[in-house]
């Protein structure tokens, strides 16, 4: 199993995610619960992809820090 970051958005009438550090991947859905879902199937689909078009890609090493700004 490899873990993959998600962000997911609030998106007014829905929610909207990706995937950090590996670009092209988004879905959207109703709930959160619908956005994991569709990103775990996402996920594997655009891999599938790259390896079938001859790209390679790096295992997902992302440094996600929250920080604190005033405003």
């Amino acid at each position: 199993m490899t873990e993959y970051t998600i962000v997911i958005e609030d998106a007014g009438t829905n929610f909207a995610a990706y995937v950090i550090g590996l670009d092209g991947v988004i879905t959207t859905g109703k709930t959160v619960d619908e956005i994991i879902e569709n990103m775990r199937e996402a996920i594997p689909f655009h891999l599938e992809g790259m390896r079938l078009s001859g790209n390679q890609f790096l295992q997902p090493m992302p440094i996600v820090k929250t920080i604190q700004v005033a405003p």
